[in-house]
């Protein structure tokens, strides 16, 4: 049908930066992060559903997820771009589920 997109900003609170900062010095993985990024993947998902769902298709095929790290100041933030092609398919009717 059409290439569907969403674009999800977060911003990485100074308590995130920290933590971020002392697995980074440190090693080991940080949970603060990686919820994060769950987080803004979930949220992008969320919304190229309903970009897909308002051109009327039942799925949405092909996503790529592009994640960038948007600083400077001593502030950042995380951003997040979801794309994918809207479809219809026959006989699918609970995409939206």
């Amino acid at each position: 049908m059409d290439i569907v997109t969403a674009e999800v900003v977060i911003g990485m609170h100074l308590f995130k930066d920290i933590a971020g900062a002392f697995r980074d010095a440190f090693g080991g993985r940080s949970q603060t992060m990686q919820h994060g990024l769950r987080d803004a993947r979930k949220a992008a998902l969320k919304e190229l559903r309903l970009e897909a769902l308002a051109l009327g298709a039942d799925a949405v095929v092909g996503v790529d997820l592009d994640y960038s790290e948007i600083s400077g100041g001593g502030k950042s933030m995380l951003f997040l771009v979801a794309s994918g092609t809207a479809v219809t398919l026959s006989g699918s009717s609970d995409f939206g589920s």
